[in-house]
């Protein structure tokens, strides 16, 4: 079973009852965007990580990193938090993974109370792996390595991984309450991405590319009678030539421009990227 050790950004500011909050709507998001890509998996968390156990990791990576809200993820072999047992699976992990001649650093952090530093992690699992390597010619270089070793060592559990796949970040979808996104060009559509991104529930107006955005919010909906509502502001995607015309007093809400300061070409190459699923 193979585990995958997520990271959230901007949520760890938030006061303590917020931060559940948050928290509590982001398992819920990627558990909703698992079950919409059919990606079977158990998610937990514990303290500022989320951990998800699956039998296809492929599939999970590329279904989380359409979740707003997560930042980084890792697939991580895992041990306890012994020191000892950080520097045989360390010295395990980096088999296969140096090549003849190449350097290496580790990069090691610590969360909760243990009888050695991180620096004393770093350089024992360093040691560790430097002398299962060493008939390879491998060498220690702790600025701009040729391979990077991160261990994250978590109350009685140590994670260990090579690679951080970044995500989009941001806030979880559901928890900046909803808004009415007009979407029928690329502009608008970019609109609603970038809205989405911030935590909004987006009802979805318009002609525009409704299953592109959806692939992102599997539980959004188009705005009707019933939905509109409960919608906090509108969503419109105007350059600054566009505003000429904008009458601020034809709408009942606020009315929001994400795009307004960016140019043709950034508005169509992040739209290009948003219906490729990045």
């Amino acid at each position: 079973m193979a585990v995958l050790l997520l990271r959230y950004s901007e949520i760890g500011l938030k006061s303590d009852s917020v931060r559940r909050r948050f928290e509590n709507q982001l398992k819920d998001n990627i558990v909703t965007m698992f079950m919409a890509d059919s990606v079977e998996a158990f998610v937990s968390r514990k303290g500022a990580r989320f951990y998800v156990e699956t039998e296809d990791p492929d599939a999970a990576i590329r279904s989380v990193r359409k979740v707003f809200g997560v930042a980084s993820a890792s697939l991580v072999e895992q041990c306890s938090s012994d020191l000892d047992d950080i520097c045989r699976a360390a010295a395990e992990y980096s088999r296969g993974r140096l090549s003849e001649g190449q350097t290496f650093a580790v990069d090691a952090r610590r969360d909760g109370s243990h009888p050695y530093t991180s620096l004393d992690v770093a350089r024992e699992a360093g040691s560790a792996i430097f002398l299962e390597n060493e008939l390879l010619g491998v060498k220690v270089k702790l600025s701009g390595p040729d391979v990077k070793f991160f261990i994250e060592v978590r109350d009685n559990l140590a994670f260990l991984f090579s690679d951080v796949i970044q995500c989009h970040a941001g806030l979880p979808i559901g928890t900046q309450g909803k808004v009415v996104a007009e979407v029928d060009d690329d502009r608008g559509l970019v609109s609603a991405w970038m809205v989405m991104k911030r935590g909004c529930r987006v009802l979805f107006r318009g002609s525009g590319d409704y299953e592109s955005l959806r692939r992102y919010d599997p539980e959004m909906r188009r705005c009707d009678d019933k939905n509109v509502k409960y919608a906090l502001a509108y969503v419109q995607g105007r350059s600054l030539e566009d505003m000429a015309d904008f009458d601020a007093e034809a709408y009942d809400l606020p009315v929001f421009f994400p795009t307004v300061a960016m140019s043709d070409d950034e508005v169509a190459k992040l739209a290009g990227l948003i219906r490729e699923g990045f």
